[in-house]
């Protein structure tokens, strides 16, 4: 049995209220363990913690009690210089809006997360693996295109392939489907899915749509801040 990738110790979050009231309580006592290569669907109401839950496994959120180990690392132990490089080197972020720059082509938008280091990024060949990735999803006549002459459903699989630009070990998807159409929709689930059974990346969804949840390895249901497994 291999380690988890992610084990999660009675995490909880709490945000400051205005003075004089209660902390407002999102998550609370959350255990839990990934493993390397998994699916897993977040589902629940709005307003239920999965973005707060999606940011604290991706380090761009601390959790305000408990431990979360990434590869069994606890990343409580590291400084935000240390967590951003866990970050750019490790994870992978999909949201529902799909934060492409708009000056920049296709492939440009891509290699924005190599910038942080271009010697390594030369040296492991991220402007072939751009292009190789972009034909695969379809996009490899529109290398040299803005954002604003792509469809919806071209946007997010730019930004898909951006996500996986640097080989990350965990794919994290905040409501990926959310502002597509039905068609669009669709064909982004098949890559995920695809990306999730044959390039191994470990792949976390926190979605409303339950055409694509149930397409994960395991669903569970975020609600008054505790997770719990749902019936397939």
């Amino acid at each position: 049995m291999p380690s988890p990738l992610l084990k999660l110790s009675a995490v909880s979050k709490q945000y400051e209220s205005p003075a004089g009231a209660e902390a407002v309580s999102v998550l609370s006592d959350l255990t839990l363990e990934i493993f390397p290569g998994e699916s897993v669907a977040i589902i629940g109401p709005s307003g239920s913690g999965k973005s707060t839950f999606l940011n604290i496994l991706g380090t761009l959120d601390r959790p305000t009690s408990g431990q979360v180990l990434f590869d069994s690392q606890d990343l409580s132990r590291l400084d935000d210089i240390q967590l951003a490089g866990v970050r750019n080197r490790q994870i992978g972020f999909i949201f529902q809006s799909h934060h492409l720059l708009p000056q920049c082509t296709v492939l440009e938008n891509v290699l924005v997360p190599t910038l942080a280091n271009r010697e390594a990024a030369l040296r492991n060949g991220a402007g072939d693996r751009a292009r190789r990735w972009l034909e695969k999803v379809g996009l490899g006549t529109r290398l040299t295109h803005r954002p604003g002459q792509l469809s919806g459903g071209e946007r997010q699989r730019v930004a898909v392939v951006r996500a996986l630009i640097n080989q990350p070990r965990l794919l994290l998807a905040d409501e990926p489907t959310g502002a597509l159409d039905r068609a669009s929709a669709q064909s982004l689930a098949d890559l995920l899915v695809q990306l999730n059974q044959e390039e191994g990346v470990t792949l976390i969804v926190a979605t409303h749509a339950l055409d694509l949840a149930k397409r994960m390895g395991r669903v569970l249901e975020l609600r008054d801040g505790r997770l719990s497994p749902t019936a397939r």
